[in-house]
Protein backbone atom coordinates (compact mmCIF):
# COMPACT_ATOMS: atom_id res chain seq x y z
CA UNK A 1 0.00 0.00 0.00
CA UNK A 2 1.34 3.58 -1.09
CA UNK A 3 2.06 5.65 1.47
CA UNK A 4 0.02 8.66 2.49
CA UNK A 5 1.06 12.27 1.81
CA UNK A 6 1.69 12.40 5.90
CA UNK A 7 3.99 9.61 5.62
CA UNK A 8 6.63 11.41 2.83
CA UNK A 9 8.52 14.57 3.18
CA UNK A 10 6.82 18.08 3.56
CA UNK A 11 8.24 21.51 2.42
CA UNK A 12 7.54 23.84 5.01
CA UNK A 13 7.76 27.76 3.96
CA UNK A 14 7.96 31.02 5.82
CA UNK A 15 8.43 34.66 5.17
CA UNK A 16 9.58 37.83 7.32
CA UNK A 17 8.17 40.78 6.11
CA UNK A 18 7.73 44.65 6.46
CA UNK A 19 4.20 45.52 6.27
CA UNK A 20 1.02 42.98 6.20
CA UNK A 21 -0.56 43.58 2.83
CA UNK A 22 0.54 41.50 0.63
CA UNK A 23 0.47 43.55 -2.89
CA UNK A 24 3.24 45.98 -1.15
CA UNK A 25 4.37 44.31 1.99
CA UNK A 26 8.66 43.33 1.27
CA UNK A 27 10.28 40.37 2.09
CA UNK A 28 13.20 40.91 4.58
CA UNK A 29 14.17 36.63 5.61
CA UNK A 30 12.61 33.44 4.07
CA UNK A 31 12.77 29.73 4.80
CA UNK A 32 12.52 26.66 3.52
CA UNK A 33 13.14 23.60 5.48
CA UNK A 34 12.35 19.98 4.62
CA UNK A 35 10.69 18.36 7.16
CA UNK A 36 9.89 14.41 7.34
CA UNK A 37 9.28 11.67 10.14
CA UNK A 38 9.55 14.27 12.95
CA UNK A 39 12.75 16.18 12.56
CA UNK A 40 14.19 18.26 9.87
CA UNK A 41 15.76 16.88 7.32
CA UNK A 42 17.16 20.13 5.31
CA UNK A 43 17.22 23.66 6.32
CA UNK A 44 17.81 26.48 3.75
CA UNK A 45 17.28 30.32 4.86
CA UNK A 46 17.90 33.88 3.53
CA UNK A 47 18.15 37.07 4.63
CA UNK A 48 16.92 40.08 2.46
CA UNK A 49 18.04 43.91 2.01
CA UNK A 50 14.97 45.07 0.21
CA UNK A 51 16.90 48.55 -0.68
CA UNK A 52 19.76 46.36 -2.46
CA UNK A 53 18.03 45.49 -5.54
CA UNK A 54 20.76 44.10 -7.41
CA UNK A 55 21.25 41.06 -4.02
CA UNK A 56 17.72 40.99 -3.51
CA UNK A 57 16.90 39.77 -6.61
CA UNK A 58 19.50 37.39 -6.51
CA UNK A 59 18.10 35.62 -3.27
CA UNK A 60 14.60 36.03 -4.31
CA UNK A 61 15.44 33.80 -7.59
CA UNK A 62 17.42 31.38 -5.32
CA UNK A 63 14.31 30.93 -3.11
CA UNK A 64 11.91 30.70 -5.88
CA UNK A 65 14.12 28.01 -7.62
CA UNK A 66 14.34 25.97 -4.41
CA UNK A 67 10.49 26.21 -4.07
CA UNK A 68 10.09 25.25 -7.94
CA UNK A 69 12.47 22.55 -7.10
CA UNK A 70 10.20 20.75 -4.18
CA UNK A 71 7.25 20.91 -6.45
CA UNK A 72 8.79 19.33 -9.42
CA UNK A 73 10.09 16.53 -6.92
CA UNK A 74 6.31 16.21 -5.82
CA UNK A 75 6.81 17.45 -2.83
CA UNK A 76 4.41 19.61 -1.41
CA UNK A 77 4.62 23.56 0.26
CA UNK A 78 3.47 23.66 3.69
CA UNK A 79 2.44 27.12 4.86
CA UNK A 80 0.51 28.73 7.19
CA UNK A 81 -1.89 31.27 5.35
CA UNK A 82 -0.75 30.51 1.93
CA UNK A 83 -2.56 33.63 0.26
CA UNK A 84 -0.43 35.85 1.83
CA UNK A 85 2.83 33.99 1.75
CA UNK A 86 2.33 33.04 -2.14
CA UNK A 87 1.37 36.77 -2.85
CA UNK A 88 4.27 38.36 -1.37
CA UNK A 89 6.51 36.09 -3.56
CA UNK A 90 4.33 36.95 -6.43
CA UNK A 91 4.31 40.37 -6.30
CA UNK A 92 8.22 40.39 -5.12
CA UNK A 93 8.73 38.28 -8.54
CA UNK A 94 6.87 41.08 -10.52
CA UNK A 95 8.97 43.79 -9.04
CA UNK A 96 12.10 42.32 -9.99
CA UNK A 97 11.37 41.15 -13.38
CA UNK A 98 11.63 37.62 -12.44
CA UNK A 99 9.73 34.39 -12.99
CA UNK A 100 6.69 34.13 -10.59
CA UNK A 101 6.16 31.06 -8.52
CA UNK A 102 3.22 30.42 -10.59
CA UNK A 103 4.81 29.70 -13.59
CA UNK A 104 7.75 27.94 -12.23
CA UNK A 105 6.14 25.42 -10.68
CA UNK A 106 3.45 23.79 -12.58
CA UNK A 107 1.65 21.35 -10.54
CA UNK A 108 1.90 23.28 -7.30
CA UNK A 109 0.29 21.55 -4.12
CA UNK A 110 0.09 23.51 -0.98
CA UNK A 111 -1.12 22.51 2.69
CA UNK A 112 -2.39 25.75 4.10
CA UNK A 113 -2.16 25.25 7.93
CA UNK A 114 -4.81 27.81 8.82
CA UNK A 115 -6.80 26.66 6.26
CA UNK A 116 -6.38 22.58 7.34
CA UNK A 117 -7.40 23.75 10.81
CA UNK A 118 -10.36 26.01 9.68
CA UNK A 119 -12.07 23.28 8.07
CA UNK A 120 -12.00 20.20 10.82
CA UNK A 121 -12.46 22.77 14.13
CA UNK A 122 -14.72 25.47 12.06
CA UNK A 123 -16.40 26.90 15.41
CA UNK A 124 -13.63 27.08 18.10
CA UNK A 125 -13.10 30.38 19.42
CA UNK A 126 -9.88 32.75 19.22
CA UNK A 127 -6.92 33.30 17.30
CA UNK A 128 -5.72 31.50 14.47
CA UNK A 129 -2.46 32.67 14.13
CA UNK A 130 0.68 30.43 13.67
CA UNK A 131 1.62 30.90 17.50
CA UNK A 132 -2.07 30.19 18.77
CA UNK A 133 -1.79 27.14 16.39
CA UNK A 134 1.10 25.86 17.43
CA UNK A 135 -0.44 26.60 21.25
CA UNK A 136 -3.70 24.45 20.72
CA UNK A 137 -1.84 21.56 18.58
CA UNK A 138 0.85 21.38 21.06
CA UNK A 139 3.37 22.51 19.11
CA UNK A 140 6.81 24.14 20.45
CA UNK A 141 7.83 27.57 19.06
CA UNK A 142 9.78 29.85 20.98
CA UNK A 143 8.81 33.92 21.46
CA UNK A 144 10.05 35.40 18.42
CA UNK A 145 11.53 32.66 16.43
CA UNK A 146 12.65 33.07 13.39
CA UNK A 147 11.82 31.80 9.93
CA UNK A 148 13.39 28.28 10.02
CA UNK A 149 11.75 27.38 13.26
CA UNK A 150 8.57 29.12 12.10
CA UNK A 151 8.76 26.40 8.99
CA UNK A 152 9.32 23.78 11.04
CA UNK A 153 6.82 24.60 13.30
CA UNK A 154 3.81 24.83 10.14
CA UNK A 155 4.92 21.20 9.35
CA UNK A 156 4.08 19.64 12.74
CA UNK A 157 0.95 21.33 12.41
CA UNK A 158 0.00 19.67 9.37
CA UNK A 159 1.34 16.22 10.65
CA UNK A 160 -0.37 16.73 13.78
CA UNK A 161 -3.66 17.37 11.92
CA UNK A 162 -3.31 15.10 9.40
CA UNK A 163 -2.63 12.19 12.17
CA UNK A 164 -5.74 13.39 14.06
CA UNK A 165 -8.48 13.93 11.23
CA UNK A 166 -7.42 11.14 8.76
CA UNK A 167 -10.05 12.38 6.44
CA UNK A 168 -7.64 14.36 5.58
CA UNK A 169 -5.18 12.02 4.46
CA UNK A 170 -7.27 9.53 2.01
CA UNK A 171 -7.11 11.92 -1.08
CA UNK A 172 -4.04 12.51 -2.89
CA UNK A 173 -2.13 15.77 -2.62
CA UNK A 174 -3.97 17.40 -5.66
CA UNK A 175 -7.29 16.43 -4.56
CA UNK A 176 -6.46 17.88 -1.47
CA UNK A 177 -5.10 20.92 -3.11
CA UNK A 178 -8.63 21.71 -4.76
CA UNK A 179 -10.56 20.93 -1.65
CA UNK A 180 -8.68 23.65 -0.21
CA UNK A 181 -9.04 25.96 -2.93
CA UNK A 182 -12.83 25.59 -2.41
CA UNK A 183 -12.62 25.28 1.58
CA UNK A 184 -10.58 28.59 1.40
CA UNK A 185 -13.51 30.55 -0.35
CA UNK A 186 -15.95 29.33 1.99
CA UNK A 187 -13.72 30.40 4.79
CA UNK A 188 -13.00 33.80 3.30
CA UNK A 189 -17.06 34.40 2.36
CA UNK A 190 -17.95 33.30 6.24
CA UNK A 191 -15.41 35.86 7.52
CA UNK A 192 -16.96 38.74 5.38
CA UNK A 193 -20.44 38.24 6.54
CA UNK A 194 -19.09 37.56 10.00
CA UNK A 195 -17.71 41.32 9.67
CA UNK A 196 -20.50 42.79 8.15
CA UNK A 197 -22.75 42.26 10.32
CA UNK A 198 -20.86 43.64 13.72
CA UNK A 199 -21.70 47.11 13.79
CA UNK A 200 -18.70 49.57 13.79
CA UNK A 201 -16.38 46.54 11.88
CA UNK A 202 -18.39 46.77 8.60
CA UNK A 203 -15.50 48.41 7.21
CA UNK A 204 -13.22 45.09 7.84
CA UNK A 205 -15.73 43.08 5.66
CA UNK A 206 -13.89 43.58 2.46
CA UNK A 207 -12.07 40.36 2.75
CA UNK A 208 -9.30 39.04 0.24
CA UNK A 209 -10.12 36.09 -1.87
CA UNK A 210 -7.98 33.49 -3.56
CA UNK A 211 -6.45 30.50 -2.78
CA UNK A 212 -2.97 29.69 -2.37
CA UNK A 213 -3.23 33.07 -4.45
CA UNK A 214 -4.90 36.23 -4.00
CA UNK A 215 -6.55 37.82 -6.87
CA UNK A 216 -4.82 40.57 -8.15
CA UNK A 217 -6.00 44.20 -6.98
CA UNK A 218 -6.09 46.95 -9.42
CA UNK A 219 -4.21 49.29 -9.08
CA UNK A 220 -6.49 51.92 -8.22
CA UNK A 221 -7.26 50.13 -4.70
CA UNK A 222 -3.09 50.29 -3.60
Amino acid sequence: MPLTWHRRPLVGVDLTTIGSDPETARMTAAAVVSYGGGRDTEVRSWAVTVHDRAPAAAVLEELLDALAARVEAGWPLVICDAPFVLTVLEREAARYGLVPLSVRAEGLCVLDALVLDKEVDKFRRGSRTLESLCQHWRVKLADGAETPDRAKAVCAIVWKLANRHRRLTRPGLPELHRRQTRWAVEQQNERREYLAAIPGREHLADVRHGWPFYAMVPAAKL
